[in-house]
């Protein structure tokens, strides 16, 4: 995998570079950038947010400037992007924003630690080509490719060139039909519920969803009010049934951590008494445990199987070659949906038997 990586990684293109650093944005993803630029002995000459939010704020003792003053104070400068974004609007405004200047999109991990880095890719080659090996089409290696140049350069152009739209995923790799029995990990506030029911003109068969965190479970239950064949359960997903430490954000990053609010975590294998066509994990980088604690589940129903790849460093190779350990023949999607970073990188993976033929 390493030979299909072209760029240099983000942090040596800033250590090369003589321009000045300005970042885009303020808040907690710009203190995690910040500490990994003084990693490399680098720092950030200014910063700059939309109009809106300006309003002579300082951040980390500067002065928060708008993008006009950024470019009358400098002739030339290196963007780095701070924030998150998926809306049309302001994926659009990057867009432009990066053909008119330089600009990159660092990424850190939402759990775990560490970077991907060429090293990070170089130390597990083999793993990386064994995920690469078990897509099932051109557009899921085009996609993978894509997103991993991304991780390591920061150039958000591999991005917006994997970028599809979430609709394909339900009507031509999942095919969700109007009997689903669905187990919804990390529900959040119903969003993908919602996505679910779009997809089968709100037709079902059962719905258990499973949100560790209180308020966004409180959500949950107001925004299902009313719908049939729905469970929803105050629990995270783990591999087996435990109390854990959590860290309530009322967010979709609250997350199981070393300290927090004591929570009750579950497996799904201890959840299940009757069929699953489909499981979706989006677990803010519980997902391997979670796989685990379906292994029996898994292998049973053979589900259809949505699972986000982008919270560890490792979740590119490391679930799908789980999935495939647990249960091998099942085809693997890959893609990308839009969002700056990586973020709502997701795997997608569907049983085909005649594939086990002769295993």
């Amino acid at each position: 995998m390493i030979e299909k990586i072209c760029d240099k990684d983000t942090w040596q293109i800033l250590k090369e570079s003589r321009k000045p650093i300005v970042l885009y944005g303020m808040g907690n993803g710009a203190d995690q950038i910040i500490e990994v630029l003084n990693g490399y002995g680098l720092d950030f000459a200014d910063v700059f947010a939309s109009d809106g939010f300006v309003r002579g704020q300082l951040f980390h003792g500067k002065k928060v400037l708008t993008l006009a003053q950024i470019e009358e104070k400098y002739d030339d400068f290196i963007i780095v992007m701070t924030f998150a974004v998926h809306d049309e609007k302001t994926l659009g405004f990057v867009r432009e924003l990066s053909q008119k200047h330089k600009l990159l999109s660092p990424t850190v991990p939402v759990s775990g630690g560490g970077l991907i880095t060429r090293e990070f890719i170089k130390e597990h080659d083999s793993e990386y080509d064994e995920a690469f090996s078990l897509l099932h089409d051109e557009k899921s290696k085009e996609s993978f490719l894509n997103v991993l140049q991304f991780t390591v350069s920061g150039n958000t152009d591999y991005l917006f060139s994997a970028m599809s739209e979430k609709d394909e995923v339900y009507s031509g790799i999942l095919k969700l039909t109007e009997n689903e029995r669905i187990i919804d990990l990390g529900a959040y506030n119903g969003d993908t519920i919602r996505e679910f029911l779009d997809a089968t003109n709100g037709r079902y068969g059962s719905i258990l969803a499973l949100e560790p965190d209180e308020k966004n479970f409180k959500k949950l239950l107001k925004n299902t009010d009313g719908l049939q064949n729905v469970v929803c359960k105050n629990l995270g997903a783990w591999n087996k049934d435990e109390i854990l430490f959590f860290e309530k954000k009322s967010s979709r990053s609250s997350h199981k951590s070393e300290t927090g609010v004591l929570v009750h975590f579950a497996s799904v294998d201890s959840l299940v008494g009757e069929e699953v066509s489909f499981i979706k994990m989006d677990i803010e980088g519980a997902e391997g445990k979670a796989l685990d604690g379906a292994a029996n589940t898994i292998r049973q129903y053979k589900p259809k199987l949505y699972v986000c790849a982008y919270h560890r460093n490792e979740d590119l190779f490391a679930l799908p070659l789980k999935i495939n350990s647990i249960q091998p023949g099942y085809s693997f999607f890959f893609r990308h949906h839009p969002y700056i970073p990586a973020w709502e990188s997701n795997f997608y993976c569907v049983y085909n038997e005649k594939s086990t033929a002769g295993i």
